[in-house]
């Protein structure tokens, strides 16, 4: 078992850093930030200063969205702080729950979250893609992040299993988390047989 420590940024930068790197030196083994832009700081400023500050922690938010941000935005993001941390850069996306709704605005659809993940998991791996009708490639990317989706519904937790190397789970309850988790089993099952090999894995689970 892994352990991480999940940052709401809503306090000075200074003891953003502070606990991220009390953390790592306490053997956890991932940091992550929320992601809600009006509510709380902007995460990949802090997520570049965390990079710096730690030397094998593996980094991301928990959780950022395909709406807030062009997907083609946040694959640059995480190539290019893949970089600088040295590739240990993960993805927590969702629908978008508390940045949209803030804002007067519905989370993104399972169908909208599948189509950015595949984008973004092309254009951080350094493929070239048609987005918009435009072929895009993002050169200087060296390898795709690890993807976590979030979610609570039985569309997004078979999405999970389906696509996604984890699934983010904002509870512990051990009664939802097996209910949870069948959705996600069912998604993985799904997968036909030739294309299980591709599939990333170990698949992770992680309750914040």
């Amino acid at each position: 078992m892994q352990f991480g420590i999940t940052i709401k940024p809503d306090m000075p930068v200074e003891r953003v850093i502070a606990l991220t790197r009390q953390a790592e030196n306490a053997g956890f083994q991932y940091g992550w930030i929320f992601d809600s832009h009006i509510l709380w700081l902007e995460p990949y400023p802090l997520l570049t200063l965390m990079a710096a500050n730690t030397k094998n922690m593996r980094l991301g938010p928990c959780v950022t969205n395909p709406a807030v941000r062009d997907i083609t935005v946040t694959s640059s993001l995480f190539a290019t702080l893949n970089l600088i941390s040295g590739g240990r850069m993960e993805l927590g996306i969702g629908r978008g729950d508390s940045s949209r709704r803030v804002l007067g605005k519905k989370p993104v659809t399972s169908a909208h979250l599948e189509e950015a993940v595949k984008t973004f998991r092309a254009l951080t791996s350094g493929q070239e893609i048609e987005y918009e009708g435009r072929p895009t490639r993002i050169s200087w990317a060296q390898a795709s992040p690890r993807v976590w989706i979030a979610g609570y519904g039985p569309k997004v937790l078979d999405l999970a299993g389906r696509i996604a190397d984890g699934v983010i789970l904002q509870f512990a309850d051990p009664d939802l988390v097996a209910w949870c988790i069948g959705f996600v089993r069912k998604g993985a099952d799904a997968i036909p047989a030739g294309l299980k090999l591709c599939q990333p894995r170990p698949f992770g689970f992680r309750m914040t």
